[in-house]
C-alpha cells in the first residue's frame, strides 16, 4: 500500500484538551503532500477561556475565534478532509486527546481513527539532542516554518513521516510503524448510534 495519511495538529486555548482553537490538516498520498488546510475553532462552551500562556505560544486570542465555527460545526469539515486515513501527529497523544475531549464536551461522535506518532518514530530513527518538532523537522529537511501555527506544524509533521519512511525504505504507515518499532493505535470511542463517516479522499 502507498504511504497515505493525514497529518493533524491542534492548538488549544488553555490547559484543557477540550479547548481546541485551531486545527491544521495535511493530506499525503504516495509519500507526497497533495493538500493542506486549516482554520480557527471557537472552543466548546466551558472550555473557551484563553490563557495568556497559550496565546503567547500560538498568538490566537478570544476575539480571533469569535466568528469561527464551533467544534460541532467544524467537525464535519475535519472528518471530510481526513476521511478514513490514518492520522499522524507529533506527540499524537495530545492531538488525539483534543479530538476526543472536545468531541465529548459537545456530545459529538468522533470516528475511531487509527493514528501514529511522528515523535515516537523520530526517537527511534533520528539521533538528536531534542525531539521537539522544529529540530525533528530540520533533520527531515523541513526547516524554518512557523512553529505553533497549526497548518505549518501539520506540514512539518507530514514531512517528518515522509522522511522517516524513506530512511526505513517503507511505503506504508503500518510498515513504517513496524520498522520503527512503534504502534499504530486507535482512538477509543464510546458506544454511540452507528454513524457513517466519509471515506478517504484520493
Amino acid at each position: 500500500m502507498p504511504l497515505d495519511f493525514t497529518a493533524i495538529d491542534f492548538e488549544t486555548a488553555n490547559s484543557s484538551n477540550a479547548s481546541a482553537c485551531a486545527v491544521g490538516l495535511v493530506r499525503v498520498r504516495a509519500g507526497r503532500v497533495v493538500a493542506q488546510t486549516g482554520w480557527l475553532i471557537r472552543p466548546p462552551a466551558g472550555y473557551d477561556r484563553f490563557f495568556e500562556l497559550n496565546t503567547r505560544i500560538h498568538g490566537i486570542r478570544e476575539e480571533d475565534v469569535a466568528d469561527a465555527k464551533t467544534w460541532s460545526e467544524q467537525l464535519g469539515d475535519l472528518t471530510a478532509f481526513a476521511g478514513a486515513d490514518v492520522l499522524v501527529a507529533h506527540n499524537a497523544g495530545f492531538d488525539m486527546a483534543v479530538l476526543q475531549r472536545a468531541s465529548e464536551a459537545c456530545a459529538d461522535v468522533v470516528p475511531p481513527y487509527r493514528y501514529a506518532c511522528s515523535l515516537q518514530a523520530a526517537r527511534k530513527v533520528y539521533d538528536l539532542a531534542s525531539y521537539r518538532l522544529p529540530f525533528v523537522a530540520a533533520e527531515a529537511g523541513f526547516a524554518e516554518f512557523a512553529h505553533h501555527n497549526a497548518v505549518a506544524d501539520a506540514l512539518a509533521c507530514a514531512h517528518v513521516m515522509i522522511d522517516i519512511a524513506g530512511r526505513l525504505g517503507v511505503d506504508d504507515v503500518d510498515d513504517l510503524a513496524a520498522a520503527a518499532r512503534i504502534r499504530v493505535s486507535r482512538i477509543a470511542v464510546a458506544a454511540a448510534p452507528e454513524t457513517s463517516f466519509p471515506a478517504a479522499v484520493a
